[in-house]
């Protein structure tokens, strides 16, 4: 790996660590529905004028219908999962909890492409649970039946990215990834542009969330996936996975740092058992 691919696989850790920080702060504000929705909205318009500057297509005649499958399960429902369960959810729990991706991934990819589950991946799995319960453990969640469901609706998402996966692999082989980061977050965000008209709390659409949502849709979903996608065809998909090892570190400090949130051992100790996990079903043998 080249300087340059160090320094934007940190960028791209830092933005999607701190996508669950945005997530926290708007969700109570302009409602968990908006708050997704508008994330892919202005982030596939940020892309929309990356493709217009450099005058590429997005191929939307051919592709709409894999655009918009693929936006719906690897965008919206993720996207609405983790905004959902950021109303009860510390963002630093939210990250971690988003590091068993990759081993869901192997269980999806085990069930629907006939990839290998190794006894390696089965403990893999086994920490990654492990790790999750003693997050839970940690945030003293009680017989409150929301907080329960929040970890639940948070656990969806990464399942939600496998699915997504298994979907990319199979349906949108040959299409530029560039064009279905673009494709992908366009088709999600219009679908779901009906949400909006859910209610929400007064004050909402001031201009201060509007700004911030905006921010987060360009900066998490336009800007980052044009580096993921630059990284997937220069590195290829097992060194870009470490993204998925750097974010905790972000998201727990982005939440420490500008909503107080405690970095307790609990939360110290699950997430290295959920990273181990991961990193025992993700990362290839030497």
């Amino acid at each position: 790996m080249k300087f340059r691919d160090w320094v934007q696989l940190l960028v791209l850790a830092a933005l999607w660590g701190g996508s669950f920080l945005f997530m926290r702060v708007l969700a109570p504000v302009i409602g968990p529905w908006a708050t997704a929705d508008l994330r892919m909205v202005f982030g596939g318009l940020f892309l929309i004028v990356s493709f217009l500057v450099l005058r590429r297509s997005a191929g939307w005649k051919e592709h709409w219908r894999v655009y918009l499958v693929v936006g719906v399960v690897n965008s919206a429902l993720p996207f609405a999962f983790y905004s959902l369960a950021a109303l009860v959810l510390p963002a630093s729990v939210e990250v971690i909890v988003n590091a068993l991706s990759p081993a869901f991934g192997a269980v999806a990819g085990a069930l629907f492409l006939g990839e290998n589950l190794t006894a390696r991946k089965v403990l893999g799995l086994a920490a990654g649970v492990a790790g999750v319960l003693v997050v839970a453990g940690g945030l003293d969640l009680g017989a409150s039946a929301w907080a329960w469901a929040a970890l639940g609706v948070c656990l969806l998402a990464p399942a939600c990215y496998a699915v997504g996966g298994v979907l990319v692999k199979t349906k949108a082989g040959g299409i530029p990834p560039a064009a279905l980061a673009l494709g992908s977050q366009t088709a999600a965000g219009v679908l779901f542009l009906p949400s909006l008209a859910l209610p929400v709390p007064a004050g909402a659409w001031s201009a201060g969330p509007l700004a911030l949502v905006a921010v987060f849709g360009i900066l998490c979903s336009g800007v980052a996936y044009l580096l993921y996608y630059g990284l997937m065809a220069r590195l290829g998909p097992t060194k870009t996975l470490t993204v998925t090892f750097l974010m905790p570190v972000f998201g727990v400090f982005w939440g420490a740092l500008f909503l107080g949130e405690p970095v307790t051992l609990t939360l110290a100790l699950g997430g290295i058992l959920i990273l181990a996990g991961t990193g025992a079903v993700a990362l290839p043998r030497r």
